[in-house]
């Protein structure tokens, strides 16, 4: 079935109960299409040229059920072109040089152009995408792409620049909410005819569930529709919880949301949020995420973000590392969760990774000098000739276990790379190197 035949054959009636509600209820024009009002509202580029039949070559990027695919259609039915339709899972070269072939013959014969639509095209490997370069290109064809993963990772940069990006962005819950609702009163495609009500919030339930995709809206109220008599009847809380199993979690340890989830993960622990960072714990576990790559997170966090205010942090987050090893799901979860509420809630400075990175800086760019010869190895026979370690000083044998003498290269005697925050710990280490360094500290 290709992408307009269900849509035909529902409003046609045939064999239309066959059909998904989902599909039969893809919108067919611009006044159904709910959201994406950046993407294609009125006035918008990617609205005025289709409405000049003039579509550029452009990749549809955002989360399922957001209208990726809807949109390729509405696309097609506003223009004149002739429209091809592949999918990067079943699809290969052959099958993209076949559709270049016929649009040559189309273009040469016809004077008409192509768009292909390619659903998941972050699927298509190097190779897959190269093909498609000069026929983009020249316009021989009008590319389309749909894709949930993010372009710019997941598609080659040639690729890239000869087309445009549209971000389409998760629907509300009220958007996927009114969704539901026109499918529940259409007569001609949804379930119109059966008398089937909705009890007050649960379509606010459905929409929350779905979490922005109306395809799994429309399934689970479909499914929720199936359970009732032929009649019709009322759709209830119980009847979705009956139908219910765990959440399918919307995160691929590969994808995407992988790095976003992450991303916000360390950010909520870096900003003292520990309730957010549980939140993306929860979420990366759900997932099925990696427990050691999450404990990676906190002990980085740890040291780049909490550093020596709380140098505790450090202790808890490595140890919770060796546990999540050492006792494994389903318990690892309570030591992350202890770790990072730990370190969420710890004071924080970034002092310690601001001094690597500077001394770093300094070290791959500039001529710093040797070793004083003061602070060299003198203990090989020789040293002494060499005046290595003569004149050392050894701090234990002075009041206070501190004695000036100079540690950093001539050429860097008076830089300082560590700046102690005022937060903590990390106060009491800023006072003691005042006290021992007062030029620089």
């Amino acid at each position: 079935m290709d992408l307009f035949s269900a849509a035909e054959e529902a409003s046609s009636g045939g064999a239309a109960r066959f059909v998904p509600l989902a599909q039969r209820m893809r919108p067919r024009t611009f006044e159904e299409f709910v959201g994406q009002q950046e993407a294609v509202g009125a006035g918008r580029f990617l609205r005025r040229m289709m409405e000049a039949d003039q579509v550029p070559s452009m990749i549809l990027f955002g989360p399922p059920g957001t209208g990726k695919t809807t949109l390729a259609q509405m696309i097609a039915a506003h223009t004149h072109s002739v429209f091809k339709k592949l999918n990067a899972v079943a699809s290969g070269i052959s099958d993209l040089r076949a559709i270049v072939k016929e649009a040559e013959e189309q273009r040469k014969f016809y004077a008409r152009r192509t768009i292909v639509f390619i659903d998941e095209i972050h699927r298509f490997n190097k190779s897959q995408q190269d093909v498609l370069l000069p026929y983009v290109e020249d316009g021989r064809l009008i590319l389309i792409g749909a894709t949930t993963e993010n372009p710019f990772f997941e598609v080659n940069h040639a690729l890239l620049s000869r087309v445009r990006v549209v971000r389409l962005q998760k629907l509300t819950d009220a958007q996927v909410a009114s969704i539901c609702e026109r499918a529940l009163t259409d007569s001609d495609r949804g379930l119109g005819g059966r008398s089937i009500k909705a009890a007050d919030g649960i379509l606010a339930a459905i929409a929350q569930f779905a979490g922005g995709d109306a395809r799994m809206a429309l399934n689970l109220l479909e499914e929720m529709a199936a359970m009732l008599p032929p009649t019709g009847g009322t759709l209830t809380q119980e009847l979705l919880e009956s139908i219910l199993g765990e959440r399918v979690q919307s995160y691929d340890k590969k994808g995407d949301n992988h790095y976003d989830t992450a991303s916000a993960f360390i950010k909520s622990m870096r900003g003292s949020d520990p309730d957010a960072a549980l939140h993306y714990l929860a979420r990366m576990l759900a997932g099925g995420e990696d427990v050691n790559f999450i404990a990676r997170r906190i002990v980085i966090c740890a040291s780049e973000d909490v550093g020596n205010a709380d140098p505790m942090a450090l202790v808890v987050a490595m140890a919770a590392a060796q546990a999540v090893q050492f006792i494994g799901l389903p318990e690892a979860r309570i030591t992350l969760g202890q770790a990072v509420t730990y370190v969420a809630s710890a004071p924080k400075s970034n002092a310690a990774y601001l001094g690597i990175e500077t001394a770093l800086k300094d070290v791959r760019s500039k001529n710093c000098g040797g070793v004083p010869l003061h602070l060299r190895d003198a203990h090989y026979k020789g040293a002494a000739a060499l005046g290595h370690g003569t004149t050392y000083v050894y701090p234990h044998d002075y009041a206070g276990h501190f004695t000036p003498q100079q540690y950093l290269p001539d050429k860097l005697k008076q830089a300082c790379y560590y700046r102690p925050t005022e937060n903590g710990a990390e106060a009491r280490l800023g006072a003691y190197l005042h006290d021992c360094w007062p030029q620089r500290y």
